[in-house]
């Protein structure tokens, strides 16, 4: 058993060592800092997923004050990265959104990640898949209550 944790855990922290790899890389390609570049990251994948942040939301994510995540929204909204909006009937709820400038440099820098992760999911049958979903939502369930204990 202590093997299999063991196995699993560099694979776990070797996946997390390249998606921040990857990170540092779409920073450098786009000229940005490497934190403006995890922002926008965070923002075009909650689009995608059809959950959009806010500003705060974002902030936690991307672990920044409210007046550092507001001076980072700021300079890629500058760039044409990020539209702020008022969707909400409650028109003081901010909603982050991909701007215009960003959606053809996006697709060019992430589409072959996307093709080489649509070619691997389509190799296993679809209940291994779940299965493997179920394991990463409580891999991360029992880290966020061991991180909400640390406090």
């Amino acid at each position: 058993m202590e093997d299999r944790v063991t196995s699993l855990l560099d694979g776990l922290r070797s996946f997390g060592a390249n998606y921040t790899e990857f990170t540092r890389r779409f920073a450098n390609w786009l000229g940005l800092h490497a934190t403006d570049a995890a922002a926008l990251v965070e923002i075009l994948y909650a689009e995608d997923t059809g959950s959009p942040l806010s500003p705060a939301r974002l902030g936690e994510r991307v672990s920044l004050t409210s007046g550092a995540t507001t001076n980072l929204l700021n300079r890629l909204e500058n760039l044409g990265y990020v539209v702020r909006t008022r969707e909400s009937t409650d028109r003081r709820v901010v909603t982050l959104r991909s701007g215009p400038d960003i959606q053809e440099p996006a697709r060019e820098f992430f589409g072959p990640f996307s093709a080489g992760l649509a070619a691997l999911v389509a190799e296993y049958p679809a209940e291994e898949i779940e299965r493997f979903e179920a394991f990463l939502r409580s891999l991360r369930s029992t880290m966020d209550n061991v991180l909400d204990r640390q406090g």
